[in-house]
Order: structure tokens, then sequence, then C-alpha cells
């Protein structure tokens, strides 16, 4: 069979997310959150896909999602507006969708955000 014979534009990336440590969400007015990046998008230097862990209680704020976002959740149960997800589950927000997220009794998440999110101020 031919191989193709187009190739990557970025190198293949292995992250051991084990090996990585959990560090707080470093954003104001956020608490309870903490983060392993799992890749970060060589042009722009943020991270498109990472893990979130949730303490019990913590929240998040509105905000919305200039290119859409994807969810997995591994542990816990998390809600993301009206949407009650335990593990297993996967959430799709499309382009310009809104919510803020609450994990009463914490959760860890899986997330794909191709672009920083933008809160909504109160």
């Amino acid at each position: 069979m031919p191989q193709p014979t187009h190739q990557p534009t970025e190198p293949v990336q292995h992250t051991p997310s084990a090996t990585l440590d959990w560090t707080p969400l470093n954003e104001p007015g956020i608490s309870g959150i903490s983060i392993k990046v799992l890749r970060r998008d060589p042009a722009t230097g943020r991270p498109p896909t990472f893990l979130l862990k949730f303490e019990p209680g913590a929240t998040y704020p509105a905000h919305t999602h200039p290119a859409g976002e994807e969810v997995f959740v591994l542990e816990g149960e998390v809600h993301f507006g009206k949407h009650h997800l335990k593990a297993g589950d996967y959430l799709y927000t499309p382009p310009n969708g809104i919510h803020a997220v609450r994990s009463p009794a914490g959760c860890v998440l899986l997330l794909i955000v191709p672009e920083e999110v933008v809160i909504l101020k109160p």
C-alpha cells in the first residue's frame, strides 16, 4: 500500500501526564482549580489541550468560547451551564457558546480549547 507523501507541520508530541505537577490556574479571582498543560500551540505558546482539576466547590465564571470547546470528564461531576456531566461524559460547546462551570464535589477534566476564553463581566 502506498504511503502518504505529505509531512506533518509539527512533531508528534507524547506527554506522560502522570509526570506533570498540578499547578494553580493563574487567573485573577479563580481559586480551587489546577491545570496540567498537555500541549502548547507552537505559534502562540498558549495551551489548547490541558487537564483541569476542580476542588470541591470550585467555580469558573461565565465566559464565551470564540472557537468552541471540547470537554471529557475523567473523574467526578461538573456543571457546564445547564449541563450536568459525570465521569465518561463529553460536551462540545460550539464557537461563541457561553457558560459558567461549577463542581460541587470536584472533578478532573480533559479540555480542548482552540482559542482563549473571554470572561464575561457581571
